[in-house]
């Protein structure tokens, strides 16, 4: 392959990336949050960068309550343990509640609305705060309980396996790679609880907008990261 052909492929890869609204809202947080480090909760530049991306994210999140309003009602998969079953639909629930209710909050801030009332917007935008901070707080419990059963499941592999490599198998390599984005998952999950707390002002003085948007930028990038296509589907595209 030519240097041209290959610059080609990457591009087109960057493009359906870039083509995905998903992808596209999670860059604009990394943007959100970047900003309110910067800003500090203080105004100027960067704090009018932080309420107009915040804003202009509204627009991608458009009617997606749906998804996981589909989440909330699909049937779980087989073998799943009734603690985990329940916390993944309260996550769904929550987090479909969280996002309807962001359009509104959308509406109400929007200039020459018919819905436009700052103390009832606020409220329902703290409302969506605490949404999604519970979902969060779900999503982390989850994550955690999956691990644990992914572990025991991959030491009875192991034992199965005995002096065989287990890195030669394929159903142990499936397992931690499951294993490491659980990881990422539970670790983004926690760092958004302290985002959402920082957004709702509960420690003040200890989560700062500072470290709200350190937090945020940091969740955002690992979003950012979750949305690459894996390498085996950019093999076969």
């Amino acid at each position: 392959m030519s240097t041209l052909d290959a610059t080609r492929a990457e591009l087109a890869l960057i493009v359906l990336y870039l083509n995905k609204a998903e992808a596209r809202d999670k860059i604009c947080r990394a943007i959100q949050y970047g900003s309110k480090f910067l800003s500090n909760g203080q105004p100027g530049t960067a704090q009018n960068v932080d309420k107009s991306t915040s804003l202009a994210r509204k627009v991608f999140r458009l009617f997606k309550f749906v998804n996981d309003l589909h989440g909330l009602i699909s049937p779980v998969p087989r073998g799943t343990p009734l603690p985990l079953a329940l916390l993944g639909k309260s996550k769904n629930a929550l987090l479909s509640t969280f996002l309807f209710l962001d359009q509104i909050v959308w509406l109400g801030r929007t200039e020459g609305s018919h819905l436009q009332n700052k103390e009832r917007t606020e409220l329902i935008g703290r409302i969506s705060l605490f949404c999604w901070m519970g979902s969060s707080i779900c999503t982390t419990l989850v994550e955690a309980g999956e691990l644990r059963r992914l572990s025991k499941s991959m030491k009875k592999l192991e034992k199965n396996l005995k002096d065989s490599d287990k890195y030669k198998s394929e159903e142990y390599c499936a397992k931690l790679q499951k294993s490491n984005e659980r990881t990422l998952a539970l670790v983004k999950a926690g760092l958004d609880i302290v985002v959402a707390v920082g957004l709702l002002q509960l420690a003040p003085k200890k989560v700062t907008p500072r470290v709200t948007g350190a937090l945020g930028f940091a969740t955002s990038l690992i979003s950012c990261y979750q949305l690459l296509p894996s390498p085996s589907k950019s093999k076969v595209n």
